[in-house]
């Protein structure tokens, strides 16, 4: 997390990159805004909003280019005396968001997204403007204000595991303002980036990027859709209409204003991509978590979402799967726990002890509201850990024997050899050579689906457009 205000110049009166170095001491929020109710109560939503969203992503390099960026903002702004804070989220999700005081949020998946650092101060002022039209303090009155500040922030982010896990599935809403208020918000984010020095076509090219992320995330089945930025921004053709609309009064494209691509790219080669090692992978129609040292694979046709409450996969036919972990007595016969009454509709005739791979395993079928299930437990070893496998469709399907045999079946424990094999995928910056194509850079990507459309979302080339010698592209590896 860095801190920034305004006056961070060099002697020749540029901003100096050496000043946004991350500091272990930054000046806090609440030294320009110590009267701020709602500021104070934001700071203290801070470890929520880290657990919420994976926590804080540490990489020096990174937090150096959007320090600089937001530095470059800050140094222009309406407001000079505010403080804000950036904190950069370790989340794939595509997102950013501001709360009272300088608070300030941009996900890991948002900077892989973007492609030059027009674009991400675009976004970042757009939040900056949220702050500076105060558009948080205008959703209610000023005698009201304790009862803004619990609707904003406490009742979002409860306190019970209950709320917890259901802000995590698609309870959150951190910027929820109006459509007038994100509109006025896009004008405010537009001039003061082109103020700032940057190109103020920037904010249509990355509403565009983001709409095409959305209808590629539409096909794939993207985890925690709820947590993105467009779960809570509208995103309508009119919206970029608009953005280019405003960007003429700055300039025409192709202009004066600053890309920043080199810097930006420089800074976010090496990105992680995806889920995280805690969270496990996956892996076309595998899912592999390199902690737990467990594996499983669904049919082809299957979308696998990895999600913090568990790891579900949708198919043809209505049919699903879910998959998580339970601690478990050792004692505990895994028949025994099958009828312990966890299962709804369950049939006790069809509980039956088996073995999966070598592993202590029981099966049994349940029917309630419409549905049939196929439900296995499983238990590596002697330890008091528990894997769960529910397979659902629809009661008339004759498809659940099928696929729950396949999933169960495929259910294995990784080696030692295989889990060390297991890593991360990260954004790579390559240099186009003679003779590459789109095609053949995407397909250089692994650990991904739809390698052709993903490239072109990251790199924001569009139907049609090529890439030429010297050009450098984003792709995604495990190296």
């Amino acid at each position: 997390m860095t801190a920034l205000s305004g006056c961070m110049l060099s002697p020749g009166g540029g901003l100096s990159e050496n000043a946004f170095q991350p500091s272990n001491n930054p000046v806090t929020v609440d030294t320009v805004s110590r009267n701020d109710r709602l500021a104070e109560l934001a700071k203290g939503q801070h470890p929520r909003i880290l657990a919420t969203y994976g926590g804080e992503y540490s990489d020096p390099k990174l937090e150096r280019m959007v320090a600089k960026v937001v530095g470059n903002l800050t140094a222009e702004s309406d407001n000079p005396s505010q403080t804000y804070r950036i904190t950069i989220l370790n989340s794939p999700n595509v997102n950013a968001f501001a709360l009272p005081g300088g608070y300030l949020y941009v996900t890991r998946g948002l900077l892989a997204l973007a492609n030059d650092s027009a674009e991400l101060a675009a976004v970042i002022a757009h939040e900056m403007g949220h702050v500076t039209a105060n558009h948080g303090l205008q959703r209610q009155q000023k005698e009201a204000e304790e009862v803004l500040a619990t609707k904003v922030v406490s009742d979002v982010l409860g306190d019970s595991q209950a709320a917890k896990a259901a802000l995590v599935r698609g309870k959150l809403r951190l910027a929820q303002f109006s459509r007038n208020q994100e509109l006025e918000a896009d004008a405010i984010g537009i001039r003061h980036s082109s103020r700032s020095g940057y190109d103020p076509f920037a904010a249509a090219r990355f509403l565009q990027s983001m709409a095409a992320y959305s209808d590629l995330r539409s096909v794939t089945g993207a985890a925690d859709a709820s947590l993105d930025f467009l779960a809570s921004h509208p995103n309508a053709p009119q919206r970029i209409e608009l953005a280019q609309r405003h960007a003429r009064q700055f300039g025409t494209p192709g202009g004066t204003g600053a890309r920043d691509r080199d810097s930006f790219l420089a800074g976010i080669d090496g990105l992680m991509f995806g889920d995280t090692p805690d969270e496990g992978f996956v892996r076309g129609n595998t899912f592999l978590h390199p902690r737990l040292g467990i594996s499983f694979s669904v049919p082809t046709g299957f979308v696998i979402d990895n999600s913090a409450a568990a790891v579900t996969a949708t198919g043809p036919g209505e049919t699903a799967v879910r998959f998580d972990g339970v601690a478990l007595d050792p004692k505990v016969p895994l028949v025994d726990y099958l009828r312990s009454g966890w299962v709804a509709g369950l049939d006790p005739s069809s509980i039956r002890a088996v073995s999966i791979n070598g592993n202590d395993a029981a099966a049994a079928k349940a029917r309630a509201g419409g549905w049939q299930f196929d439900v296995v437990v499983i238990r590596p070893g002697d330890g008091g850990q528990v894997y769960r496998l529910l397979t659902a469709a629809p009661a008339a399907s004759t498809t659940l024997d099928g696929v729950a045999r396949s999933v169960s079946g495929s259910f294995k424990v990784l080696t030692a050899a295989e889990k060390a094999a297991l890593k991360p995928l990260r954004i790579r910056l390559v240099t186009v050579r003679p003779g590459d194509t789109v095609g053949s850079l995407a397909a250089s990507m692994v650990g991904v689906d739809r390698k052709l459309e993903l490239f072109r979302v990251l790199n924001a080339l569009g139907p049609g457009a090529t890439v030429s010698a010297g050009d450098k592209v984003k792709i995604v590896t495990d190296r």
